[in-house]
């Protein structure tokens, strides 16, 4: 049997971003996995975003069963997989900032008011630069060029 939402002006076939509170919790608590896949795609693509937060809403009362942990988990995976990319794109700028300037990596660290092992944990991506230190490193980057 298809699940259906009742009293609510939304279809599960509704992109999941659409669905009213009550929808979301229609589907996770009536729901099988094929019908959580929408779910869980906005989960990946927005991590933060408002059916992340409408599901963590409902996690902070819904008992701690095996479907409140499989969401919570979700949430969590989706989080620290965005967080690991954003990362990765930050020690890329880093990268191509040093690269444009021209300079050595030690030269350049000198340059933004850094040491040489602070700016090479940024290009590495162990450490995330604050965002004034970014600024610095991108303005930088293609300004010390001859």
């Amino acid at each position: 049997m298809a699940l259906a939402f009742r009293n609510v002006d939304a279809s599960p076939r509704d992109p999941v971003e659409t669905w009213p509170y009550e929808g979301l919790v229609t589907v996770i608590e009536r729901g099988l996995v094929p019908d959580w896949q929408p779910i869980f795609a906005e989960l990946r693509r927005r991590p933060w975003g408002v059916v992340a937060r409408r599901i963590e809403q409902y996690l902070s009362y819904a008992p701690r069963e095996s479907v409140a942990v499989l969401f919570r988990l979700a949430i969590d995976r989706a989080r620290h997989d965005q967080e690991e990319s954003e990362r990765a794109e930050v020690s890329a700028r880093v990268r191509e900032a040093i690269r444009a300037s021209g300079l050595t990596a030690a030269a350049f660290a000198e340059e933004v008011g850094t040491s040489a092992s602070r700016m090479s944990t940024y290009a590495s991506g162990k450490v995330v630069p604050s965002a004034t230190m970014l600024t610095r490193i991108e303005r930088a980057g293609p300004s010390l060029l001859p």
